[in-house]
């Protein structure tokens, strides 16, 4: 037990986990007085605490000096020198003045009342401080002797020099803290606090204990500014929307005779109309099947509190769900009343459409309720929350993702609730960084007034970080109910410290080529002890072939290797990493190509070890990203190469066998190639999917590769067209210069004058870049290509058929069985998803053009996505009778319900998003006469798609799900984008590596939805199989907005 609460304490704080941290408060609790304190204080002491193991005769510091840390004693003993004046007189009067000190420093904390008038004080002037002695006086002495339990340095909390010298009289043990932490954990529990200080004091002699007599503080203060209390609501009115939902809730509350809203007394005083936090969870889950769970409840009502809806009985507890008593707003001014029948009745009605927005607001609200507790009050889930949640605010995008994760411990929420409060002044000193999540701020300097308005997304006082300047402007903010996160200097600066002390930079000729980062070990398992920030890629290269292969790998290694696999191609190109590899492996070569041989056992070793690593790094290189290595002539050839000379050296016999395996895979490659070679697809010009010229649709759908044919037709501005038959990879410039000599539209123009455009069905037009590759396969949902000159883009317009439905196979889909629909759906949509290789999300993140290569097969995937929503628009709005329009809605619902047991989330997802269509959406007969079971499932999918916080409902499902999983790839293009445009792609001259992570994260979750083939037991044997296969591989959609709309205001007219 001793080891472990070491091994606990000798962690740097960030990195204990909750077992280490009651370890360590498991020993705090042995020693008397911290025994006293609460096991939260406990707890707080052992999250932030450092352990020291001193000799004696250590001076932990002197007399004067300016204090930074607080201590309590572990172990061993202390002596604490006290320097006085020698008179009798000045002596009592150096213990007036001490406890001066320390009642004022409780006063400026919230302690204790100043001092009476009546009372002796000391002088202001004439007597110098006991720090600092008269020199007219001769000096003495006084030593007192600190043992286990004292407790010592409190002086931080006033900034007060220290008041004695304290050294070490034998070995000793202490728990050391911080100045900042202190000062939370002392806020935090004041009384406490202040008494086993105190009583260590007056037991020391330092000190008389207060008076009996002596004012005390309240036992319960509020947080100061900087520490908002979460108590409390964000505004200082509630909206009307939620004082309407409020309403109806105590009307329903009160209407239940078996209600829990009553009249309670606590601690001798009657509370009116109250009722416990878990008791009100309970009652809210049994009033809707909209809510779900315990979390999902306690959140609506917390939203309900930070607006001032409800509030704890004392203005003491956020919302939880415990036995804490919470009050409605009008019972405790006492302006609410008995709801009467038509009350009632009404409230019912607005639960039922308000209670899914409450439930949206819950995981706002419950966020917001974070970042409003201090630091060491958020437990690791909460931290967890709110670092993904930092993840994905563009000002952060700049900072390192262990920063990030930082932050997440001390970013805090604040609001504002009037439109004109000045937040800071020009010329004040800095001490925030602040972003703007809702509203908007003026920014105003003196004697130019107004120069600029920032809106959410915006930070400003970020320099308040960097440097003591004063504030450059006055921030004013220009709506009410603002809400921002802030970032405290000290804090950040503490943060960045840690961070640069655990970073280290190699450097050749003076600059950095590779930065490294220091990670926590895990006990029993393999880790490295650094992780690749940023470097050259030769550099980096170099350390992976060095520190990753040819070393037993644990389960929870840092993914480097994989990283740099997956993302290479972004900053060093096959051809440079073929040449890197080669140098490594022929090591033993001179400048003109000899082999120069080793010159000891020692070299031959080191010789043998560099082909070792980099016949492993070809493996794992074909096991990361598969045939996209045979695909380059460069790095097969070399695959080829180093093959012969492998099976030529008897050293390597172990990688003579990787690498045969290597070629037997590449071989089948080539194999699968040539039978394949030649293949024409074509773009039909009734707005169907891209489909394969021969019509030889096989088992399995083939790859459309860079070199396969299409056939597709390009149009001018009367709608005449030409039909071109050219390679996937053909430019626009080539496909529109061609199509204008046929279509006649060249005379007098060059092209640089001519642009091609797609047209969409709602007459949007977007232009082609020249170099722009695959553009047939880059259409959207029934769009079409055009060429016209650039001065006549304006008379360009949709084809006639355009504004129609796509051409499909017309069937009655009442007829057909819905999980039938849904397994064909499943195995079509996952043939399409198995042939997007993870580099296409590189190339569609990046631009095809920077590499030269199409994103067709993900081109296609996505088009899917778009044309399952627009099929279910298309059928409901084409279903005049009700009642048919009613059962069509259930099947819909049904059918989302099976794609999610199938695992096919992206069919999920576009369904649940066609019912959610406008058109759809606003057939309110036909909702109305949808069963409560029915309406109940979809509200559930909803949540599920909800797309608040990230997706973080969806995120936490699919997290849960083993493979194969049909994903919803438009998040995943989205965290692509953003990770992107966040970060640089370089940062003085390095590859920032940690934004190659953050895609290969993505890009490995992909390739974990296919890690498990995709096996499927068929509904039923059915003779009809062949009819749905061809239904659903090309659904009857119109995708125009306008035409959708029309239609349903047709069917169910307003």
């Amino acid at each position: 037990m001793a080891m472990e609460w070491i091994n606990a304490i000798d962690k740097r704080p960030c990195d204990r986990n909750m077992r280490d941290v009651e370890l360590i408060a498991c020993r705090l609790r042995r020693v008397e007085p911290l025994c006293r304190l609460t096991n939260s204080a406990l707890q707080q002491l052992a999250m932030c605490g450092f352990y020291e193991d001193l000799e004696k005769g250590v001076t932990l510091f002197r007399a004067g000096e300016q204090g930074r840390y607080w201590y309590a004693v572990l172990g061993g003993q202390l002596e604490v020198r006290y320097h006085h004046a020698a008179a009798d007189s000045d002596t009592k009067k150096n213990k007036e003045l001490m406890n001066d000190v320390i009642l004022n420093c409780k006063f400026k904390n919230g302690f204790a009342s100043p001092i009476s008038q009546n009372a002796p004080v000391s002088p202001t002037k004439k007597q110098l401080s006991p720090d600092h002695p008269n020199p007219a006086l001769p000096i003495t002495e006084t030593q007192s002797v600190l043992s286990v339990g004292a407790t010592f340095g409190e002086s931080v909390l006033g900034d007060l020099p220290r008041d004695s010298t304290v050294v070490t009289k034998t070995t000793c043990e202490l728990l050391r803290v911080e100045q900042q932490d202190f000062r939370l954990i002392w806020e935090k529990n004041k009384e406490l606090m202040n008494d086993v200080i105190l009583n260590c004091k007056f037991k020391n002699g330092f000190a008389s204990p207060i008076s009996q007599n002596a004012p005390v503080s309240p036992t319960k203060k509020q947080l100061s500014p900087d520490h908002p209390n979460p108590a409390l609501p964000i505004t200082e009115s509630p909206s009307p929307a939620m004082t309407k939902m409020g309403w109806a809730l105590r009307a329903l509350l009160l209407s239940d005779s078996n209600g829990c809203l009553k009249d309670r007394k606590v601690s001798g005083r009657l509370i009116r109309k109250c009722a416990p936090g878990s008791e009100l969870v309970d009652w809210l889950m049994n009033l809707s099947p909209v809510v779900h769970t315990r979390i999902q409840a306690t959140g609506m009502w917390q939203a309900l509190l930070e607006e001032g809806v409800i509030s704890h009985v004392a203005k003491e507890q956020p919302f939880k769900d415990k036995v804490f008593l919470y009050r409605f707003r009008s019972d405790e001014d006492g302006s609410g009343t008995m709801p009467s029948t038509d009350d009632i009745n009404s409230a019912n009605e607005h639960i039922k459409e308000g209670l899914t927005a409450l439930l949206h607001r819950g995981p706002d609200a419950t966020l917001r309720l974070i970042l409003r507790k201090p630091s060491h009050e958020r437990t690791q889930e909460e931290l967890e929350l709110v670092f993904e949640e930092l993840l994905h605010i563009p000002a952060l995008s700049h900072l390192s993702t262990s920063i990030k994760r930082e932050l997440a411990s001390i970013i805090v929420f604040e609001s504002h609730a009037q439109a004109g409060t000045v937040l800071f002044n020009q010329g004040d000193e800095g001490r925030s960084w602040y972003i703007l999540q809702k509203g908007k701020v003026d920014v105003v300097i003196h004697g130019k007034g107004t120069v600029a308005t920032l809106k959410e997304g915006d930070d400003f006082g970020k320099l308040a970080l960097i440097n003591d300047a004063p504030r450059a402007a006055t921030i004013v903010l220009k709506e009410n109910n603002c809400h921002l996160l802030r970032v405290d200097k000290e804090h950040f600066n503490r943060i960045l410290r840690d961070v640069e002390a655990n970073t280290l930079r190699l450097q050749e000729h003076g600059k950095d080529v590779l930065i490294l980062e220091r990670v926590a070990k895990q006990r029993g398992l393999t880790a490295f002890k650094y992780t690749v920030m940023s470097g050259t890629p030769s550099k980096m290269l170099e350390h992976l072939l060095d520190t990753r292969l040819g070393v037993q790998m644990g389960p929870n290694d840092d993914s480097f290797l994989d990283d740099f696999l997956l993302t290479h191609i972004v900053f060093m190109p096959v051809a440079q990493l073929v040449d890197e590899l080669a140098s490594h492996y022929h090591n033993d070569m001179d400048m003109d190509g000899n082999r120069s041989g080793a010159d000891s056992p020692e070299d031959y070793d080191y010789l043998i070890t560099c082909k070792k690593r980099v016949v492993q790094f070809i493996q794992r290189w074909v096991m990361a990203v598969r045939h996209a290595v045979f695909e380059d002539p460069a790095a097969a050839h070399f695959i080829e190469e180093i093959a012969t000379d492998v099976e030529s050296d008897p050293a390597l016999q172990e990688e003579a066998g990787i690498i045969h395996h290597v070629l037997t895979q590449m071989s089948r490659y080539q194999e699968d190639r040539q039978q394949n070679a030649g293949q024409k697809w074509k773009l039909p010009s009734n707005g169907q999917p891209i489909t394969l010229f021969s019509g030889n649709v096989t088992a399995t759908r083939s790859i459309i590769r860079m070199d396969d044919d299409i056939i597709f037709r390009v149009y001018c501005a009367d709608h005449t067209f030409c039909t071109l038959r050219f390679p996937i990879y053909t430019t626009a410039e080539v496909i529109k210069i061609c199509a204008a000599d046929k279509l006649q539209i060249t005379a007098n123009r060059g092209p640089e004058d001519l642009v091609l455009v797609e047209v969409k069905s709602n007459g949007e037009r977007v232009i082609f870049k020249d170099n722009d590759l695959s553009i047939p396969t880059a259409l959207s949902l029934n769009g079409r290509i055009f060429v016209s000159p650039k001065d006549h883009l304006d008379a360009l317009t949709p084809l006639p058929e355009q504004e129609g439905a796509t051409e499909g196979l017309e069937m009655d889909v009442e007829a057909l069985p819905t999980k039938d629909l849904a397994y064909h759906m499943t195995l079509f949509d996952w043939d399409l998803f198995w042939s997007v290789h993870e580099y296409e999300l590189l190339y569609h993140t990046f631009g095809k053009h920077h590499f030269n290569k199409n994103t067709s097969n993900l081109d296609v995937f996505i088009r899917r996505f778009n044309e399952i929503q627009y099929w279910v628009v298309t059928e409901m709005v084409s279903t005049s009778n009700l009642n048919k329009r009613v059962a069509l809605l259930k099947k819909f619902i049904k059918l989302a319900a099976y794609c999610k047991e199938y695992q096919n989330l992206n069919a999920f997802f576009a369904i649940i998003m066609g019912m959610s269509n406008s058109a759809v959406s606003r057939l309110t007969q036909t909702w109305d006469k949808l069963p409560s079971k029915f309406r109940k499932l979809f509200t559930e999918f909803e949540a599920l798609i909800d797309p608040s916080r990230n997706h973080r409902a969806y995120r936490m499902s699919v997290g849960k799900l083993q493979p194969p999983v049909i994903p919803f790839m438009p998040l995943l293009l989205k965290d692509m984008t953003f990770a992107h445009e966040g970060n640089k792609t370089s940062v003085d001259g390095l590859v920032n590596f940690e934004k190659m992570h953050m895609m290969a994260s993505t890009m490995r979750a992909v390739r974990f939805c296919r890690s498990r083939h995709l096996v499927l037991d068929p509904p039923s044997p059915k003779n009809n199989d062949s009819q749905i296969r061809s239904y659903i591989s090309c659904f009857r959609v119109i995708d125009c907005q306008k035409t959708l709309n029309a239609m349903s205001k047709k069917i169910e007219p307003r």
